[in-house]
């Protein structure tokens, strides 16, 4: 079984590293920097693969961001859904794939399994897959915008569908909800899609985590800072 490692050292001793099918939960307020969490859980190590689900930024400014954070960007796919709106005619290319709407579940989809079956036909970068299935790390940001469009018992299921197909492929998701914008009921029923929960605050500017989750060790409320985009624990 495949090991995906994140390189914080806290998170990776408490976890021992997300074993394949593993799928992670961050609950954040807003203005947590919690894109930048989820980032650094799903940095492509050598021989790695990432997928992004962008709903609020447009691919080119996080490629601009992971190319100044050291990121393998040849390694690292786009489904983009905010771009389209405000230039309709943008093509796909091979490393970004671009939907409409957030609310196009179907057409998130259909551009997911066209990447990942680019990935697996090694035509997706110079680096050819040297594992198969290649290891894939899938980053949904955010969870948050999907339920501003769909239901929750839509999402449930396309997200159910997505962790479905993660397993299979031996990949992980991480995904991310705004935990002040939505009842307990919603994240109680998101949690349970989840191998792993990560809770953010934030107190006097500076920002906190939790850790719970399937068969790892919990981590206490524990500071967290970033440094020139990469993530460090106070431990």
């Amino acid at each position: 079984m495949y090991i995906y490692k994140s390189g914080v050292l806290a998170f990776d001793n408490a976890t021992g590293g997300l074993t394949s099918g593993a799928n992670v939960i961050i609950l954040a307020p807003a203005m947590s920097e919690a894109e930048k969490i989820a980032y650094n859980l799903c940095r492509p190590l050598p021989g790695e693969y990432t997928i992004v689900l962008t709903t609020e930024d447009q691919s080119s400014e996080l490629i601009d961001n992971f190319n100044k954070w050291g990121f393998n960007i040849e390694n690292v796919g786009l489904i983009d859904t905010v771009t389209k709106v405000s230039t309709p005619t943008i093509q796909d290319e091979l490393r970004v794939r671009y939907v409409g709407s957030p609310s196009d579940l179907t057409g998130i989809g259909i551009k997911f399994s066209k990447m990942v079956e680019s990935i697996t036909d090694g035509h997706f970068s110079k680096e050819k897959p040297a594992r198969y299935p290649p290891p894939l790390r899938l980053c949904v940001s955010t969870v948050s915008t999907l339920l501003m469009y769909r239901k929750l018992e839509v999402l449930y299921q396309f997200l159910h569908v997505f962790s479905t197909k993660l397993k299979k492929m031996e990949g992980i998701g991480v995904y991310i909800l705004n935990s002040e914008s939505f009842d307990e009921k919603t994240i109680s029923l998101l949690k349970n899609l989840m191998t792993v929960a990560i809770d953010i605050k934030v107190e006097n500017d500076r920002y906190y985590l939790k850790l719970n989750g399937k068969n790892i060790k919990s981590l206490p409320w524990t500071e967290y800072r970033f440094e020139d985009g990469k993530m460090v624990v106070h431990i």
